[in-house]
């Protein structure tokens, strides 16, 4: 009886243990990730705020996602905000207006970074010269040599990183 009884116990906690409830996953959410670049490396970004209705609504329908209005999003002070540069012309893209790919300054890792976003649309001067560029520093010399002309018009977007050279969420 004692041999059988050692048997037994081992199993009753199986069965136990098979009974009691689990622990709740930890819900988890798929978004559209967009390729971006950030200091010559390949990212990946989602959108999830804006600050204007029309942005709003392009990166909704362009991610296929919902991306929320937040006005109050462009009174944060502009200390703690870092940039993201959008082409309207030149090399074609995934970037928003179907050009090159945005390029973010300040990624994961680096003094500055935030997910809130000042969005800096970019223009080529002209077009022929155009080329990809993959780091804030190459915009701002592109900038400095008179190839693009940068605009702030007051937008920002809330724009997380998830995957960056050297992390992933």
């Amino acid at each position: 009886m004692k041999k059988f009884s050692l048997l037994l116990l081992p199993m009753l906690a199986l069965i136990i243990a098979a009974c009691a409830p689990q622990a709740a996953e930890m819900p988890k959410a798929e978004l559209p990730a967009g390729k971006a670049w950030a200091d010559g490396k390949e990212i990946y970004f989602v959108h999830t705020e804006a600050s204007d209705t029309g942005v709003a609504e392009k990166l909704t329908n362009m991610m296929e996602s919902p991306v929320i209005l937040v006005p109050s999003l462009a009174n944060v002070p502009a200390e703690s905000l870092a940039n993201v540069y959008v082409f309207t012309n030149g090399v074609a893209g995934s970037g928003p207006f179907g050009f090159q790919a945005d390029v973010f300054n300040n990624p994961p890792g680096t003094d500055g970074y935030t997910p809130l976003r000042r969005l800096n649309v970019a223009a080529w001067v002209d077009e022929t010269k155009a080329r990809e560029l993959t780091s804030a520093a190459e915009v701002l010399a592109a900038e400095a040599a008179g190839e693009l002309t940068i605009e702030m018009p007051g937008v920002v977007i809330n724009m997380p990183f998830v995957v960056w050279d050297g992390g992933q969420r």
